[in-house]
């Protein structure tokens, strides 16, 4: 019988501050999930504004931990330990939220648990479906994208990712270059359901090379270049114009990520899972197109598909409290040196890709 623990999250990475409360035994409950987005705070920069997340975080995150705990009905001394979001992400941010759950353990004498926040992702199906290790992860996020094999709460194999622009910053800069309110992925998709994908004859990059990694950059450029010529003929934009657009490229989006996928599955089987299972997380796992399309891809190879409500695909802290647990139940802990950290690779073997530099892999 597993013992049951209860556990807080925090998550402040980049532009939403949550708090959350799950418990976890012999089954999983989310007693509370707060999230509260910025996007309001960086509509007028088409971008999220790092000092303007870090300050809000700041402001926002007593809140929202006092909300958690108040709509679980819970005291924090109820608590078995407190998980946060250490990287990677905007430092600011991470900061923020280390701070804080650093003084309500040392206040309450409970355990500190740091968590990796693509972790928190990578765990989040175990957390919705109870996947069984190993199973097969696309990460696929504003800022992140990546092929995992998720051994364990802290073993994973990294099969490919993007070497560029990650899926959900493209959609966002399509949406700017198209007068798209931002966050772009809902609005790009919203758009798209009215168009002609095949109008533009739009590419599919690093279709022609082997392996699972990635590229969207190109892609980008391709609807600029599209956006521009029409522009130039037409003195402007219509709507179906870019509704076609915004179709083009999400199914090029969707094509590219279909066909990688396969090239993963085939590397995935080949450590002969019990019981063979892909899951989907990340923002851009809301995307209705996207989801579909894999999903038929894994009917191919008789997978089992995974992709978690839509409320634990962005971010959130119920992941955070969960994979907290995960790695609590390893024996894990951390103590009050624990440092917030703006990269943070979950696969150290595997050769860095976006946001390499001095101080080492982002991603």
């Amino acid at each position: 019988m597993t013992t049951p623990l209860t556990f807080l999250g925090i998550e402040s990475s980049c532009d939403d501050t949550a708090a959350a409360i799950v418990r976890a035994g012999e089954r999983t409950e989310i007693l509370s999930n707060v999230v509260e987005g910025q996007t309001s705070l960086h509509a007028a920069f088409g971008g999220v504004v790092p000092e303007i997340a870090a300050r809000a975080h700041a402001e926002r995150l007593d809140d929202c931990v006092e909300r958690a705990l108040s709509e679980a009905k819970l005291r924090i001394g109820q608590l078995d330990g407190i998980a946060v979001t250490a990287g990677p992400g905007l430092i600011g941010g991470v900061l923020s939220g280390v701070m804080l759950a650093k003084g309500l353990a040392l206040a309450a004498g409970l355990p500190l648990v740091g968590i990796n926040h693509l972790a928190g992702h990578a765990l989040t199906p175990r957390l919705s479906d109870r996947l069984t290790f190993p199973y097969l992860m696309l990460l696929v996020s504003g800022g992140h994208c990546q092929f995992l094999v998720v051994r364990g709460p802290e073993e994973f194999k990294r099969l490919g990712g993007t070497i560029d622009d990650a899926p959900g910053e493209a959609f966002d800069k399509v949406a700017k270059m198209l007068g798209l309110a931002q966050p772009g992925g809902p609005h790009v998709e919203a758009e798209a359901s009215g168009g002609d994908p095949a109008r533009f004859l739009l590419p599919r990059p690093l279709l022609d090379r082997p392996g699972c990694d990635l590229s969207f950059s190109g892609l980008k450029t391709a609807v600029l270049r599209a956006r521009d010529q029409l522009i130039l003929q037409q003195n402007g934009l219509t709507r179906q114009d870019r509704r076609d657009l915004c179709a083009g490229f999400q199914t090029s989006v969707a094509d590219v990520l279909a066909e990688k996928t396969r090239r993963a599955i085939v590397s995935y089987l080949q450590e002969l899972p019990a019981t063979p299972a892909f899951a989907l997380a990340g923002g851009v796992a809301a995307n209705m197109a996207i989801r579909a399309k894999l999903e038929t891809v894994c009917n191919e190879f008789g997978l089992i598909f995974s992709a978690p409500p839509l409320r634990l695909c962005t971010d959130n802290a119920a992941m955070i409290a969960f994979a907290g647990i995960e790695r609590f139940r390893l024996g894990q802990r951390d103590g009050m040196d624990l440092s917030a950290r703006p990269r943070w690779p979950l696969d150290d073997s595997a050769p860095a890709l976006i946001g390499s530099g001095k101080k080492g892999a982002k991603a």
